[in-house]
């Protein structure tokens, strides 16, 4: 195993970006270490402490997951799924807007879930799981509307030019939503093991973990009928991130944190997505070995 975070960094710079990793045997504490205590930004990945949050109130009764909330269209937060891409009222349970947020990456969704629950009890919730190097400083409507400032007049157009690229707040993770891989293979080890909430809400928040829509990044390096991946993407301008959990079928549990950036400011760039999946089965292939 000593020689696998060379090898990992080697397909990072192969596929054109720089990546942090971090892998952790859930059941007996071994890990792999890629460059796992690199401050990210986190990105959409925030969203899974958010989902936690969300079920340790409702343990202690802050809250009814069954309770139904309204989403107007008017001041909804921008985004391409879900709730974000919709144009009439919607009326549905938290429950339910949560799945939208951890499925599609709804960001609507999940803005919706922090005017519930607040910035604050996140970021209370990861602290008292020990995640000391996380911390959410924005909504997701903010986030965005930090890129839209710091882009200037040329809007999304700007998003192109490198230079741009270097003043965005939203990928310095000293001014935004951040994390580090470990903390976030920390806090999957915590929600597989029933450590981060009770029993049935650890369950529900691996249920939703397993319904991510996205093939494309680390269930890529796992193409077997047997073998389940779960977890959550984040993305943003030269961002690509994934946190999961890759469950082989002799009982086996592995936590996976990959988080890149590259130079190249393209929106569509499939081997920046695939090498995500290329590490994370290199490290767990290193922890499964003899």
């Amino acid at each position: 195993m000593t020689d696998t975070p060379t090898r990992i960094h080697a397909v990072f710079a192969e596929a054109g970006v720089t990546g942090w990793l971090h892998a952790l045997d859930i059941d007996s504490g071994a890990q792999l270490d890629a460059g796992a205590d690199q401050p990210v930004c986190t990105a959409s990945v925030h969203k899974l402490c958010l989902l936690v949050t969300l079920h340790q109130l409702a343990a202690a009764g802050g809250l009814d997951l069954g309770e139904q909330i309204e989403c107007p269209p008017a001041g909804r937060t921008a985004g391409p799924t879900g709730l974000a891409a919709m144009l009439d009222p919607v009326r549905m349970s938290l429950r339910d807007v949560a799945y939208l947020m951890m499925a599609v990456s709804d960001n609507a969704a999940a803005d919706l879930l922090l005017r519930r629950a607040g910035l604050d009890a996140v970021n209370r919730a990861m602290t008292r799981l020990g995640l000391t190097r996380t911390h959410a400083v924005h909504t997701f409507g903010e986030l965005l509307a930090t890129i839209r400032e710091d882009a200037g007049p040329d809007g999304a157009r700007a998003l192109t030019d490198p230079h741009v690229i270097t003043r965005l707040r939203a990928l310095d993770p000293a001014r935004t939503n951040r994390s580090t891989p470990r903390d976030m293979t920390r806090l999957l080890g915590a929600v597989w093991r029933d450590e981060a909430c009770a029993p049935e809400h650890g369950a529900a928040i691996r249920r939703i973990l397993g319904l991510q829509v996205w093939p494309h990044r680390m269930a890529s390096g796992f193409p077997f009928d047997d073998v389940h991946v779960a977890g959550k993407t984040g993305s943003l301008p030269t961002v690509r991130n994934e946190v999961g959990v890759v469950e082989y079928p002799d009982g086996g549990r592995y936590a996976v944190a990959v988080f890149t950036r590259t130079a190249n400011t393209a929106a569509t760039l499939p081997a920046a997505d695939a090498v995500i999946g290329t590490a994370a089965r290199m490290a767990v292939d290193a922890l499964r070995a003899p």
